[in-house]
Formats: structure tokens, sequence, C-alpha cells
């Protein structure tokens, strides 16, 4: 296996074979955003995915799920897609799932009908960074795509029947967008009616566009008590059913864990008891 620069997968793909299909993320210009950086966007070539896949082929008698890396896999030619999942078809019939990074552009660059086929082939979960539900902080952030597009995407992904899993910032809009980021964002979520959620909360390294508009006073980041106030009023304006809900990473400040909707009310007691101070912060 091949591998070029920092890997980076979610967290339940912990169990995965990981294969670089691309190198990078095609956006990469999101000021908050630390991963990819040291890297050049760009698509590599079929002929040396397929080698990576036969060498762990070769390498490994048992292959359960596979993820295709880097950033935004889905950018790829449908061509392309579709001799991967083929092979993958063909070499690793164990392997129940296959998943990846996919931008709301790219979602939106497929038809329909692509889509619809690569679930046929094998793709059973498009993971997708969302943020934000604000087109301000959208805008701010250069995350490059607005929250109508990302509804959009989101009803693609799931009109093709693919799980589709979402990851939204704590703490995105600072101090000045903060109700606006919560409010939006919940109601965005609700709109595309994601089968997994992933709230985490915002971090800063030093190298980032986002730590120098901090130590200028620009942006002002929210305290931890902030923090789980703004998630409280994120979580009132989510009208998810049957979404699964995590805000456990090693970020967060309260882990949270439950199903939408049935859940919502324990999650904001919870929050209510951290914020009061009878739940230790982590």
């Amino acid at each position: 296996m091949r591998y070029e620069g920092m890997i980076y997968r979610p967290p339940s793909e912990a169990y995965s074979l990981i294969v670089q299909v691309t190198i990078g993320c095609s956006q990469n210009r999101c000021i908050f955003c630390s991963m990819f950086k040291e890297k050049r966007f760009r698509i590599r070539k079929v002929e040396e995915v397929l080698e990576d896949l036969q060498d762990a082929r070769n390498k490994y008698r048992y292959v359960e799920k596979i993820f295709l890396a880097d950033g935004d896999a889905l950018i790829c030619k449908m061509t392309d897609l579709e001799s991967i999942l083929h092979f993958i078809k063909d070499q690793f019939p164990e392997c129940k799932q296959v998943t990846l990074y996919g931008s709301p552009r790219s979602i939106l660059m497929k038809q329909q009908e692509d889509l619809d086929k690569l679930r046929e082939l094998g793709i059973s979960m498009i993971y997708m960074g969302f943020e934000s539900g604000n087109d301000e902080v959208l805008t701010y952030m250069k995350k490059g795509v607005t929250s109508q597009e990302m509804i959009e995407a989101a009803q693609k992904v799931k009109q093709a029947k693919i799980r589709l899993s979402v990851t939204a910032i704590s703490g995105l809009g600072g101090r000045r967008l903060w109700k606006e980021h919560a409010k939006d964002t919940g109601l965005v979520l609700s709109q595309m009616k994601p089968d997994y959620i992933g709230l985490l909360t915002l971090m800063i390294e030093e190298d980032l566009l986002l730590a120098d508009k901090i130590r200028s006073g620009e942006f002002e980041l929210l305290n931890p008590y902030d923090v789980l106030i703004e998630t409280k009023e994120m979580l009132k304006y989510m009208d998810c059913p049957d979404c699964i809900f995590r805000s456990n990473h090693a970020s967060n400040y309260v882990n949270l864990r439950g199903t939408l909707n049935q859940d919502k009310e324990t999650m904001i007691h919870l929050l209510d008891e951290a914020i009061k101070g009878n739940i230790h912060m982590t």
C-alpha cells in the first residue's frame, strides 16, 4: 500500500482498509481546517488505486470495510469510480461496506443516476463536512458552498438510498454569530435529514488563518459554557427523525449520544445540568 502525507478518516472507519483515491481535499480553503493543508489536491490514476487494492488483497484475507480517501473521493470521474468499485466487488466479495468523503459540490456535480449507480456498486455511505447552516458563517470560513446547496446535495444522496453522515462544528460562528449559527444549523439539518450527525467543537491550530483572526480580535472564541448553550440551542431546532446523533469527540466538553428525535429532550437536559455545573466537563 502506498500512502501520501497525513491520512484522515472518520472515527467510524477505524478498522477499515483505507485506500487513497484522491490526494488531499478539492476545497482545502476553509480557514478553520488544518486537514490536508500540506497536500496539493490531485486525483490518482485509477491504475494506481487498483494496484493498491490488489496489494491489500494479497496481504489481507478478510476485509470487511473499505474507506476511499482522501478528502473528496466522490469528485472522481464516474468511469474511475465504477472501475474501482467493480474491482472491490470482484476481489473483496466479503466486503460489506464501502464509504468515502463527498463535498456538497462533488455530490451536486453527479447526476442522480450516477449516485444510484454508485449505490448499486457498493457505496453505502457518504461523509459530508457540513459545519454550519448559516450562510454568513460559511462565507466567512470560506467553505465554498451555501446552505441551500448542502440541502440539495443531501436530498440527492438520500434519493439514491445512500446513507449520509454529516459533521457540524460548535463555536464556528464565534461570539458574534453564535445564535445564527446554532439556529440555522439546526434548521438546515432538519431539511437535510441525515442518517448520522457528528457535532465537533472548533479547535484552533496556530498556523491557520482563523488563528490570525483570533489574535487580531476579529473573531472571538466561545468559552466552554457558551458552547454548551449554543449546542442546546442547536438541538432545539433539530427535527431529524431516526438520526443517530453523536457529540462525543475529544474536542467536545460534554459527551452526548442519542437518536433524534426521541432522545433530544434527554440530551438537552444533560446540557442544562452541565451548564448549571452539576456535570463535570471533559
